[in-house]
This record gives structure tokens, sequence and C-alpha cells, in this order.
């Protein structure tokens, strides 16, 4: 059961993330999380920063889309000015809208990765859905009232896979 909530990668940030590693795997498209993954779940627009990456990816040849369980307002505000397609009220880690983020961009499992900062959610979802999963560290330090009972039970699961000697990366 544990299996599902390790990661495929761990990374610090999405800027550890490089359009040539993912193309090496095969990866034409990238489905991220919004909230504490690309920007601090408070903040209502993408960076200088998130603008250049995400620009980064497209120009490299990589689509983007957002996955987020955050409600239609807060996901289509930050995503207009991108340009980049999302789905909200994704219901992750349920299947369904894995797929449909996977149908927009027309692309099969093996092409694309799932980012995003909780095991709860993006990366329980993405391993489920059979995509590879990369984990990144939260970009804020608050969360929600939700979030923050999920990160309990993360910490709870993280130090059962880090006995079980599954983690390879420091904390």
């Amino acid at each position: 059961m544990y299996k599902y909530f390790l990661p495929d990668e761990y990374v610090k940030d999405i800027f550890q993330i490089s359009p040539e590693a993912l193309k090496e795997k095969g990866i034409k498209g990238i489905i991220t999380d919004l909230d504490n993954t690309l920007v601090e779940w408070d903040r209502p627009e993408a960076t200088p920063e998130i603008i250049e990456w995400v620009k980064m990816m497209q120009e490299a040849g990589l689509q983007v889309a957002i996955l987020s369980n955050n409600n239609q307002s807060r996901v289509e505000s930050f995503c207009d000015p991108l340009g980049t397609p999302f789905i909200c009220d994704a219901r992750k880690p349920l299947a369904r809208n894995f797929k449909k983020a996977l149908a927009m961009m027309g692309l099969e499992k093996e092409e694309a990765v799932m980012v995003g900062d909780q095991l709860m959610t993006d990366v329980l979802g993405g391993n489920r859905f059979g995509l590879h999963t990369i984990l990144v560290v939260p970009v804020a330090s608050s969360d929600g009232f939700v979030t923050k009972f999920n990160r309990m039970i993360e910490r709870r699961i993280l130090a059962k896979l880090k006995s079980q000697g599954l983690i390879k990366w420091e904390e």
C-alpha cells in the first residue's frame, strides 16, 4: 500500500525540473498542481519565475496543464494570463481528472509526469493512475485546513517509508 505514496522523484522545487531531463524519459507533458507547488496557496498570480518556467517548458516542446483541487475562480485567474489549460475542482487523488488532463494534451500515461507537493493527492493520484510522479517541497510553510490534516498523515507515511529504507532523499 505504501508504494502508492512513494514518488518516482523528489526535488526541492519545480525549477529543479529541466525540460532536457523530462524529454530524455520520453515525457511530452507536465500535469502540475497549483497551490504550494507552483506558488503559495494564497498567492493569486504566477510569479515572473513561474511564467518563465512554463514558457521554457513550452518552448522545449512540453505541454503544461494545471490540475488543482481548488475552485474555478482561483485556478482560472492564475492560468488565464499564462494561457495554460487547467482542470479545477479535480478531486485528486481520484483518477477521472488525471485522465481528462491527458486527453486535453493528447498524451498517453507514459508521456506525462505529475508534479505536486502532496503525497495524499498528487503523488497518490498520479501513482494510482500510472504516471511518473515528482514530489516538490511545498513553497509555503502555511496551509489551508484540509491540507494541514493531509500533512499530518503525510509525516507518518514518510516516517514509515523512511523506516523501510524506501526514501533516498533528505528532508
